[in-house]
């Protein structure tokens, strides 16, 4: 298994230390998933599986509720664990390791909102999934885009006093972000794709559910690289022994990143697990 070497700077010396990397942590859309052909390049499939060879663990870190992860089909079965919606449910088979829900006041307020401002409404539950208020914005984005094709459309979300709400996601720009967000005191919000936010509940994100995850695996961060490509990767990406960014990434994922590869296009994962993971075996 590859080592992984970081330097630490102590006063006058520098002390390189070195690790296994034990494990992977992807995105899936933007990432794993190219946006222009909805499907894993082959060379990512290759890479991945080459890895899962080499005894190294592979980890979902996406925004999507499980029930929409419909695109990894043929890596699934290398896959050992999730982080879904932002890092609000994660777990392991049927094992649940995290679950972080948004208090219900804030929920009623979005809704309440998204009927005053016409907006529609992804209400993500840990059972259900429904899209609230939808409109001609959400078929051109979810299913045409991102090949989303199994959301319920209702405006019925009784749902929501028998479940935890995991995740909102309304369909609003940034400046509507901004006034809406601090009428939900218990909630943050992060984007990965420009017409919509992902809303959580307080201090949950992606780099929580990664902590949760390692704790429980018994796995520390230095033996981890993560990759991604959107603003919701970024407390992984800062999070983990490794941060990548794809070429296709934001700037501000980039500006944090360790190291930013080629795009999901062109060969990105497979290039970067090259060059830091299988350099060795040449």
């Amino acid at each position: 298994m590859t080592l992984f070497a970081f330097a630490i700077f102590e006063r006058n010396s520098i002390l390189i230390i070195q690790y296994m990397i034990k494990a992977l942590f992807f995105d899936i859309d933007g990432t794993l998933v190219s946006f222009n052909t909805h499907k894993i390049p082959a060379s990512t499939i290759q890479a991945i599986t080459k890895a899962k060879q080499q005894g190294i663990q592979v980890y979902i870190s996406t925004g999507r509720p499980y029930s929409l992860i419909n695109n990894l089909q043929e890596i699934s079965h290398l896959i050992d664990g999730y982080i879904t919606v932002n890092g609000a449910y994660c777990f392991i088979g049927k094992q649940l390791i995290s679950c972080n829900p948004i208090p219900t006041e804030d929920v009623l307020t979005l809704i309440q909102l998204a009927d005053e401002m016409n907006f529609a409404c992804m209400v993500v539950g840990e059972k259900d999934l429904v899209m609230y208020n939808s409109n001609d914005k959400v078929d051109y984005i979810f299913r045409q885009l991102l090949n989303v094709q199994n959301m319920k459309e209702d405006n019925k979300v009784d749902f929501i006093h028998h479940q935890p709400v995991l995740q909102l996601t309304p369909v609003i720009s940034e400046e509507e972000e901004k006034l809406i967000m601090p009428k939900l005191p218990h909630c943050t919000s992060s984007r990965w794709y420009p017409d919509f936010a992902d809303i959580t509940a307080l201090n949950t994100d992606k780099g929580r559910g990664f902590r949760a995850m390692l704790k429980h695996q018994g796995l520390k961060k230095e033996e981890t690289i993560a990759f991604g490509d959107g603003g919701n990767d970024i407390p992984i990406i800062q999070e983990a022994g490794l941060g990548i960014a794809m070429g296709n990434a934001n700037e501000s994922l980039k500006h944090v990143a360790d190291y930013i590869t080629a795009s999901v296009d062109e060969d990105g994962i497979s290039k970067a697990l090259d060059h830091w993971i299988f350099q060795s075996d040449k």
